[in-house]
């Protein structure tokens, strides 16, 4: 009878670490960095914004002019949370800037704020703005 009660009550105390399981936090995709995004003009090179973003996480063959960044967060015990950023290119420059990485409170969508002309359009090239200036 002691023995059983022992038994029991080592189990029991050893069950009751074994509540909750562990689970990890999970992050995949690119992790950017809100000032390399704000860094970001428009105009630049492909090679100049894999050399500040890196690579894609999505490089389609039959939209070779747009490249996505997305980042998913998975914190343990709540919902994914998901970060897109979209380039536009034209003539191998960016043209276009649009995601969830430009919320309106951020740096990033800041300094894509005052790259707009003033009538809301992107600027499309560098080139043309220096002939207007």
């Amino acid at each position: 009878m002691i023995t059983r009660i022992t038994l029991l009550s080592l189990l029991a105390l050893c069950l009751a670490g074994c509540n909750l399981v562990y689970k990890q936090n999970i992050q995949q995709g690119n992790v950017l960095d809100e000032d390399d995004v704000a860094r970001l003009e428009l105009g630049m090179t492909k090679r100049q914004v894999q050399v500040l973003l890196g690579s894609p996480s999505v490089h389609s063959p039959f939209h070779a002019d747009r490249w996505d960044y997305v980042n998913t967060f998975a914190p343990r015990g709540t919902n994914m949370s998901k970060r897109i950023l979209t380039l536009r290119f034209e003539n191998e420059r960016l043209a276009s800037v649009e995601g969830s990485y430009l919320d309106q409170d951020s740096v990033a969508a800041q300094a894509m704020r005052d790259l707009q002309r003033p009538d809301d359009q992107p600027i499309q090239d560098l080139e043309s703005l220096r002939r207007e200036q």
